[in-house]
């Protein structure tokens, strides 16, 4: 049996990333004011994640949400799309709390208004010009939004999420991405992704900027600024 010598053991290391990335979401995307909640991995077939409200009841009566991650999707070129999967359910989380869903699996204009104002783009098709409200959503980071200012931060400090599903090495593929942004999966019932598109093949490549020597990974012809140094992202070699 194949084990590991790392010294931090894997539940903590893999949660301890999924936290990191949550603090730092509510802190610059939602001024800190969202409740924490339970993130949980969940392998709910074509679902790249939702969320649900008050899902969990600790042993002295206190209730927490849940937002849940399909580990299937993780991986080194999806790390921006689950990034991106992570504030789009804390949009949710946000609108549980402090605003009125829409009924059902109803993306109403609240939700979008809250999604464009953190830097992602609400769209049923993934992609510019789509509509922004529904029952099954996508969405696409706006160029130079908040989401990627974030994310970016996060990378220079190294973020990425450590343990990923070694059976399902080619789920990436499966995610659509809209033009000059990264997208997230369409949504279903109470914030559960969409099923993802059927066709394999690489759809995700390095990009690099010339002045800090940083990777992202996009579809070819990706447009993102560095909100460092201000330059441009280009396709690496």
């Amino acid at each position: 049996m194949a084990t590991n010598d790392r010294t931090t053991a894997p539940t903590t290391e893999q949660y301890q990333q999924l936290q990191r990335a949550y603090d730092a979401f509510n802190e610059a995307l939602f001024s800190g004011h969202l409740p924490p909640c339970l993130i949980t991995l969940q392998r709910q077939k074509h679902v790249m994640g939702y969320f649900s409200r008050a899902r969990f009841v600790g042993d002295d009566g206190r209730q927490t949400d849940e937002i849940a991650l399909n580990p299937e999707f993780f991986g080194k070129e999806a790390l921006l799309e689950v990034l991106q999967t992570i504030a789009h359910e804390m949009c949710h989380l946000w609108q549980g709390h402090f605003g009125k869903p829409g009924r059902g699996s109803y993306h109403n204009k609240e939700w979008a208004d809250k999604m464009e104002s953190i830097g992602l783009i609400p769209s049923d098709t993934g992609k510019p010009g789509g509509k922004r409200t529904g029952d099954k959503m996508a969405d696409y980071a706006a160029e130079n939004g908040l989401f990627l200012k974030v994310v970016k931060r996060l990378m220079v400090d190294e973020f990425n999420i450590p343990w990923a599903d070694r059976r399902a090495p080619a789920a990436m593929a499966l995610m659509p991405t809209g033009s000059g942004a990264l997208a997230a999966g369409a949504e279903g019932a109470e914030g559960a992704e969409a099923p993802a598109p059927t066709s394999r093949g690489k759809t995700k490549y390095s990009h690099r900027c010339s002045e800090d020597a940083l990777n992202l990974w996009g579809k070819p012809g990706l447009a993102i600024m560095c909100g460092t140094c201000g330059g441009r992202y280009e396709p690496a070699e």
